[in-house]
């Protein structure tokens, strides 16, 4: 018998959550063969045979937890496929255990609710008293869980409220009191507690319908990334707009020949994208990140394009940007981007970034203050392109496409006269693109 473990899959993941179990017990399976979809918190991964023959035994359930070195299947090496006369009577004895087991199930239900009829009053005036008593929300939603009846519960506070730890001494209370008692008193009232335990797991704060959705192993580690990119940085954003006038000129222009010539449309992306290089250039600590007391100035362009998708935004690496020309910018920037969408995205398209961009604006967004990508200490947020009346150099007034852009940074690091030079010369870079963007 061979025991299928969960691989190791790269330095920074240790477990994931089996997303989909893609063979069953009894399947011929052959060594290399994909039997289960693992979700971490960057990509989705499969998981493969380590030897050939029948899969044995299934250790773990789709929606598990699983981690690096733990043992989720086994294979019979010497077994045959489809399933044997014993596993068929094996299965015959199960269902019917189970049949039996739910006749048990529901005699019990029966008596339960006969229970709970008899009571029905006695509840219906504990519960108005409880509504009477003085405790903060987070007792009640205790006392909910707990199942312990407010009105039964002595306040430790001078005013009278009562508050979580008063509902967790009453629950510890009524334990030893339970523990004194008679074996037959015991048994009786386990079933109604634990009834009502049950019922009350089942109510939740809301008096209207809710639905309760367990977060993707993804959604929790964005979560966690974005509130420790706060809590563990000094992160600031300043503003500045662009006058986009000569960017979508000289794209209308170039478009056509540009789609011919490479295949790939001219979009807004690659200008943002070599004007953020240049700026990085000038202000190398945008382009860093710290390491214990140590500031790691990185030689290299690795620009972050933050991408939505269906489960949650995603950050791949147009890798070494200072070397490509617009061409393959926007095509790097479309593999990832479909790659993303498809869920086909590997470990490497997301690792080891320098410096993020990401563009609000396609989904119609005015302003926004982006989170910074951690451990990266910059990222560059742009938006939606309005027409805006702009005063000009001869006290003129014209209708110019305007954008605002956002700088997002790590004050440790990066000086406020930095960042806003940072984005004061990515604006300049932008409103000038002939020259400076496509000769540099």
């Amino acid at each position: 018998m061979k025991e299928i473990k969960v691989p190791e899959l790269a330095e920074s993941i240790t477990e994931g959550t089996i997303s989909e179990w893609l063979v069953k017990k009894g399947d011929q399976v052959e060594k290399g063969d994909p039997i289960l979809e693992l979700e971490t918190d960057k990509v989705n991964v499969e998981v493969n045979a380590d030897a050939s023959g029948v899969i044995a035994e299934l250790l773990r359930e789709a929606g598990d937890d699983v981690e690096v070195g733990d043992v989720i299947a086994k294979v019979d090496e010497n077994g045959e496929g489809g399933g044997s006369d014993e596993d068929t009577s094996s299965d015959e004895e199960e269902s019917e255990q189970e049949e039996k087991a739910e006749e048990s199930n529901k005699e019990k239900e029966s008596e339960k609710e006969e229970q709970q009829q008899s009571s029905e009053e006695k509840k219906g005036s504990s519960s108005k008293d409880s509504k009477d008593v003085i405790a903060t929300p987070a007792a009640r939603k205790r006392a909910r869980e707990l199942g312990i009846d407010l009105s039964e519960i002595s306040a430790r506070d001078p005013l009278g409220r009562i508050r979580p730890e008063d509902v967790d001494a009453a629950a510890k209370g009524e334990a030893k009191q339970e523990s004194k008692g008679s074996s037959k008193s015991s048994s009786e009232d386990t079933p109604k507690k634990q009834e009502k335990k049950k019922e009350e797991t089942k109510k939740t704060e809301f008096d209207k319908p809710v639905e309760r959705v367990k977060m993707s192993r993804r959604r929790q580690t964005i979560a966690k990334r974005l509130v420790e990119a706060q809590q563990e940085s000094a992160m600031l954003t300043t503003f500045n707009e662009v006058d986009m006038t000569n960017v979508m000129k000289l794209r209308s222009e170039r478009k056509e020949s540009f789609l011919k010539k490479h295949d790939i449309k001219l979009g807004f992306m690659s200008f943002f994208t070599k004007a953020a290089v240049g700026a990085l250039k000038e202000f190398p600590l945008l382009n860093a990140e710290i390491q214990g007391n140590e500031i790691i100035k990185k030689q290299f362009y690795d620009i972050g394009m933050a991408v939505s998708t269906d489960e949650g935004l995603v950050v791949p690496v147009v890798r070494d940007a200072d070397r490509l020309d617009f061409a393959g910018i926007e095509k790097g920037i479309a593999d990832l981007a479909t790659k993303a969408r498809n869920k086909e995205l590997g470990l490497e398209d997301l690792q080891g970034g320098s410096f993020t961009i990401t563009n609000g604006g396609i989904f119609g967004s005015m302003l926004s203050t982006p989170i910074l990508n951690a451990p990266q200490v910059g990222i560059l947020g742009l938006h939606n392109i309005e027409k805006r009346a702009k005063v000009m150099p001869d006290d003129t007034i014209e209708a110019r496409p305007m954008m605002y852009i956002a700088l997002s940074y790590d004050h440790r690091i990066v000086d406020g006269k930095d960042a806003v030079q940072f984005l004061r010369r990515i604006k300049e870079m932008i409103e000038d693109p002939f020259d400076l963007l496509l000769e540099g």
